[in-house]
């Protein structure tokens, strides 16, 4: 409980130092003239962007939540909208029976004459392939399959003669490595026109940077073209504590590959643990030239509960960006291997503010009345899925009961959205009457299949009760009143760093505690695995075709 406690208070001292950062640059006179990072905080991983004329696009990895990856646009750098996903009709993805942390990894988006391409890898299921459209917000074409290449993190590469590569992390020499981790990374030439891989296939970057020193995991590669030289920057050592970006030199893609010398150019893993404000695991960074020639990376990033070194952290690996310094002739992303900064001065940018923009960082409050005949682009599913299980009607989100669990690998009854803030809560107000005790349905915060609470309405013993279950096993129930079940309950997660609170109430009624301080690090990437951060979600299950009619849902973090 102590520890609990110490954690709890870092985690507030260190978000108001975080704050007190933000706060100085508000205070300047043009408070819009910096980046906050990170630029798009929650679960935003393995960050990719191009640049079109005035106008850039990013988009994200989303392992087995669907819609898949979703496109950002900005022509600033510093205010984003989100304006669509580019896998969002099952015809183009299948993530039936795969891990919450399996699926699309990695994706690279790049433009070239009057057409998008986005390549990526669907893990656990067909491998790698692209899809492409000519309007950024979509539609997207299915997928072109690339069943020759072998590997992950795919990313294609337009050179200025008109030919086309695809780079990718792939296996070592003759499959055969030399030491966990050991991983290269390939080259094949594309053919445009035939849209297929033509020629050799080879390997250009053979274990990392200095395979003397037995570097892992080599991947998130991208090719870049500058000056007449070739730069193939990588991320390497994992996406935990030891993660980096380095970059390589050429005069010719097939190579040779010169390693920087002054590898990594990006990495938090050599600062103190103990540093205030930390943020950790930067790299898988993506780099784009400005049209004044300046150039910046996006890249992932985490900021744990506090600086400790069990490094939790439940809101998953984020977007973060940081400028390039090429003054040395090879690209630094920020200040190297330096603490990252909060915030940056805005690159000299036209200031984008599009209709109907709410900013996507720092503090803020959203609600959802569910007015609209379609569901926002905040919200994601389970996998694909398979029936009309949910519908926008009268105002409420209504979701029908199905046998299908959150512990399992299919499409539940469940739809969620990021928890983007260490400091925050989601609160839903339902009217659901349960019929049996297996029959439920409420709020849940959930990592993965293993790792989830639900606070939901149900029943016990033929009472109607609010009950928290940490996975399936029950933690804690509070009976209530068939008059007030009758009605709207409203249900409320909050999150404090490394605890949760659950609370719930009738319409006209005060807050009641289901349970709080609960273990929060629970969720957190250390302890569940995997690569995704935390959802709050709107869930039901059971078998008798029940219905629960959700009328709002609100978000609110600092």
């Amino acid at each position: 409980m102590e520890n609990s406690k110490r954690t709890l208070i870092q985690c507030i001292f260190l978000t108001w130092i975080v704050f007190s950062i933000v706060a100085c640059g508000n205070s300047e006179k043009n408070p819009e003239a910096v980046i906050y990072n990170p630029v798009l905080p929650g679960f935003y991983p393995d960050p990719s962007i191009c640049r079109v004329g005035d106008d850039y696009y990013m988009v994200n990895s989303t392992f087995s939540y669907f819609p898949g990856v979703p496109i950002f646009h900005s022509r600033d750098l510093t205010n984003w909208k989100q304006i669509g996903h580019v896998l969002n009709r099952p015809s183009q993805i299948d993530l039936d029976g795969l891990g919450v942390s399996r699926g699309i990894f990695a994706p690279t988006i790049r433009y070239n004459k009057g057409t998008f391409f986005l390549i990526t890898t669907l893990v656990g299921k067909n491998g790698n392939f692209f899809v492409t459209a000519q309007d950024p917000s979509g539609p997207w074409s299915d997928p072109v399959w690339l069943p020759e290449v072998d590997g992950i993190d795919p990313s294609i590469f337009f050179d200025d003669n008109d030919s086309c590569y695809i780079v990718n992390n792939g296996p070592a020499p003759n499959n055969e490595p030399l030491y966990e981790g050991h991983r290269a990374i390939w080259i094949q030439q594309f053919d445009l026109n035939a849209n297929k891989l033509v020629g050799e296939r080879k390997i250009i970057v053979d274990g990392g940077s200095d395979i003397s020193q037995q570097p892992i995991w080599i991947e998130g590669p991208h090719i870049y073209k500058k000056e007449g030289s070739y730069f193939l920057c990588a991320a390497e050592g994992g996406t935990a504590e030891n993660h980096s970006q380095v970059v390589f030199k050429s005069k010719s893609v097939w190579g040779p590959w010169q390693a920087f010398s002054g590898n990594p150019i990006l990495t938090q893993s050599k600062l103190p643990v103990d540093r205030p404000h930390p943020i950790t695991c930067t790299g898988h960074a993506d780099l784009v030239k400005l049209p004044n020639g300046n150039w910046w990376a996006v890249f992932l990033g985490c900021q744990p509960y506090a600086p400790t070194v069990e490094n939790h952290f439940n809101t998953g690996r984020e977007t973060f960006m940081a400028p390039v310094d090429w003054s040395q002739g090879w690209p630094i992303i920020g200040e190297k291997d330096e603490a990252l900064k909060r915030v940056y001065p805005r690159p000299m940018l036209n200031e984008y503010a599009p209709e109907g923009y709410k900013p996507l960082n720092g503090s803020f409050t959203v609600r959802d009345n569910f007015e609209k005949d379609f569901l926002s682009l905040t919200w994601s599913f389970l996998r694909v899925p398979t029936d009309n299980w949910y519908e926008l009607k009268n105002g409420k989100l209504v979701i029908k009961c199905r046998p299908v669990p959150l512990t399992g690998s299919g499409n539940p009854s469940f739809i969620g959205r990021r928890q983007q803030h260490s400091l925050c809560s989601s609160t839903v107000s339902l009217n659901f009457q349960a019929v049996n005790q297996e029959e439920a349905a409420g709020l849940t915060i959930f990592q993965n299949e293993n790792h989830f609470y639900g606070l939901l309405i149900s029943k016990s013993d033929g009472q109607h009760v609010v009950r928290l279950v940490k996975r399936e096993e029950v933690l804690a129930e509070k009976a209530i009143s068939d008059e007030d079940v009758d009605g709207s309950i409203q249900l409320r997660i909050t999150a404090r760093c490394n605890s949760y609170d659950f609370d719930y109430r009738a319409i006209t009624a005060e807050w009641v505690s289901v349970a709080a301080n609960v273990d929060g690090t629970f969720l957190s990437t250390r302890t569940a695995g995997g690569f995704v951060g935390a959802y709050f979600g709107m869930f039901a299950f059971g078998d008798s075709g029940n219905q629960a009619a959700f009328e709002w849902f609100e978000y609110s973090g600092e």
